[in-house]
């Protein structure tokens, strides 16, 4: 589903295309995207050049320039809405002010919205476009790493609930096409990074063990910066969640896979507040040591494969245990209460994803409670 290009005014890009019938669009993925995003983005356009842009504080400062230099290069006006940065944006005040905002500025069916940030921010403006008029177009720009390796791709919009967790309300909207421009990870703090590798190592592990083998060897230089090993990460990571998607556009079945370590994580956040404490790629990494931990306990999987699983988190500089975690955490009975908020619960019954060996897993209502806690109080011991 992929292949190079090198077109002219577009740039030079590699391409995943996602094959949903009238729902299909590419994901390119190069350097450079963002300054030549007006000629990516002018064939979805009719005889009205503009776009509306939604943005958040950190981006607009770093990289709104950019993007208006480049619509305007293709002769596309834009409209920009700058929203607070943080997880605390994907509320029902932000989503009513870009929803109002979108309509003051006349967005009608055919035009396209962009959603130029993170993952905070492309949930958020796609959950917008999915509701304006019943349904409008929309762009991702991601311009975080695990925005473009997960959160760009597959339609899954929405914000969360203060008080029941987290992406609990929602839609699926596919975008009409995602632009990610690897060069402006170079602009991410270390830290904002190394949590989208998370979403990176979560790949390797729940469906392909040549990419976990090859990111042994070469993820500690993708986390150092090298370029050709970001784009190939971002492709190869792509690549795997548009297969599952394309089989499962809205979870029913095997989408869930891409959950592996989320249910852990997801009650990790709500704990913590939905903070700084702990990025969502942090917590998906804490959750992945803990579903192969949880997998070695049940006999699903070897009792080697924990620990190489958290030596390769180590070894890229994430956050592994809840040690890693600033502050004190509930306990281990609290914690599982809160998975029960999970949106993956079906029937009253949770599903975790587990591990047969790293590169094969698989989704299960069939944990003992037990077995949970007793994981999460060995790992709450350590802190």
């Amino acid at each position: 589903m992929s292949d190079i290009r090198s077109l002219g005014a577009l740039g030079t890009f590699q391409t995943v295309h996602v094959p949903l019938g009238d729902r299909a669009y590419d994901v390119r993925i190069g350097e450079g995207l963002v300054a030549l995003a007006g000629a990516h983005i002018a064939p979805l356009l009719g005889k009205k050049k503009r776009v509306c842009v939604i943005t958040e504080e950190n981006v607009a400062a770093l990289h709104l320039d950019t993007l208006r230099g480049g619509l305007a290069a293709a002769g596309i006006e834009m409209e920009a809405l700058v929203l607070p940065a943080g997880e605390s944006t994907k509320c029902w005040a932000e989503l009513n002010k870009s929803v109002e905002w979108l309509l003051a500025q006349k967005v009608e069916r055919k035009d396209v919205v962009v959603a130029f940030g993170g993952g905070v921010i492309g949930d958020l403006a796609g959950f917008a476009a999915s509701i304006l008029r019943r349904g409008v177009r929309f762009v991702q720009i991601p311009t975080s790493l695990l925005a473009q390796v997960d959160s760009s791709v597959g339609g899954k919009t929405g914000i969360n609930s203060p008080a029941a967790g987290k992406n609990l309300i929602g839609a699926f909207h596919q975008p009409s096409l995602v632009l990610a421009d690897v060069s402006v990870l170079g602009t991410l703090t270390s830290r904002d990074f190394l949590s989208g590798c998370g979403e990176v190592v979560k790949y390797g592990m729940l469906g392909d063990e040549a990419f976990f083998e090859w990111l042994e060897a070469n993820g500690p230089l993708m986390a150092a910066g090298d370029v050709a090993a970001r784009t190939y990460a971002v492709k190869r990571s792509v690549e795997m969640k548009a297969e599952i998607v394309v089989r499962d556009e809205t979870e029913q079945g095997d989408r869930a896979l891409l959950n592996l370590g989320h249910t852990f994580c997801h009650a990790l956040e709500a704990a913590t507040g939905y903070s700084d404490r702990l990025f969502h790629g942090e917590g998906v990494a804490i959750g992945c040591a803990l579903a192969y931990e949880l997998s070695a306990r049940l006999g699903l999987c070897s009792q080697e494969a924990p620990s190489r699983v958290r030596a390769q988190i180590k070894a890229m500089g994430m956050k592994c245990d809840l040690k890693d975690i600033e502050g004190d955490l509930p306990s281990a009975e609290a914690l599982v209460d809160l998975m029960a908020q999970d949106k993956k619960v079906l029937d009253g019954q949770l599903r975790f994803i587990l591990a047969r060996s790293i590169g094969e897993s698989f989704v299960t209502s069939d944990v003992p409670r037990e077995a949970v806690l007793s994981v999460i109080e060995d790992a709450l011991r350590e802190c």
